[in-house]
């Protein structure tokens, strides 16, 4: 398998880390869509990252998609289980937390954009849907290990993602003071090695 993916993307690392996690082999190809000389285009038409190619030339697209996909493979440990409400509850996991990266992803962007483009009220829309997704998920881990079940899951890599990506781009957010149980989750989730390769560089 191959993965194409920028080292700072919140969606590929995701997939990175389920692929450390499952101990499934890959080829990591890097490679940005905001470069000139990009790639990704000719693989996913929607100019997005990460796009994984199967040993077979399918290319899947989208993360969730994606982690999807790698749950058909003969691999361990699940991720989603195999209780079919019990996954949609994971997959809602996975989607709140693709949500506040969405949202932050979005500030982002909004945040460099040139002097008199930029719009104050976007970028404070898009916050309060993060401070709002971070609400919920506190709640949902408060007095819990993993976010589902007794084990790790899919939830549970979303979330701890979106919290580093936090980390990355917005490390003047305070989430940790508010949200006491999500800091514990992401403590010693980003203990974990899947986690610690797959830092992104700072820049």
């Amino acid at each position: 398998m191959k993965l194409f993916a920028s080292l700072t993307s919140p969606y590929a690392r995701k997939i990175r880390i389920i692929l450390a996690e499952k101990r499934l082999p890959f080829e990591l190809v890097v490679d940005s869509p905001w470069e000139g000389n990009t790639r990704i285009p000719s693989i996913n038409p929607l100019g997005k990252v990460p796009a994984l190619v199967t040993e077979n030339d399918e290319v899947f697209f989208d993360s969730p998609v994606i982690a999807g996909y790698l749950e058909t493979l003969d691999a361990t440990p699940r991720l989603v289980p195999n209780d079919p409400l019990d996954a949609v509850r994971v997959r809602q996991l996975e989607a709140l937390a693709d949500g506040v990266t969405d949202a932050a992803v979005t500030a982002l962007l909004e945040s460099r954009r040139p002097d008199g483009q930029r719009s104050e009220l976007e970028m404070d829309r898009q916050m309060e849907k993060i401070d709002r997704g971070l609400d919920e998920l506190e709640r949902r881990a408060s007095g819990r290990t993993w976010l589902h079940g007794d084990s790790l899951s899919l939830g549970d890599i979303a979330v701890a993602v979106a919290l580093g990506y936090l980390d990355l781009r917005f490390a003047h957010h305070e989430w940790r003071d508010t949200h006491p149980a999500l800091a514990a989750l992401a403590d010693r989730m980003f203990a974990r090695p899947s986690f610690t390769s797959t830092r992104p560089p700072v820049g």
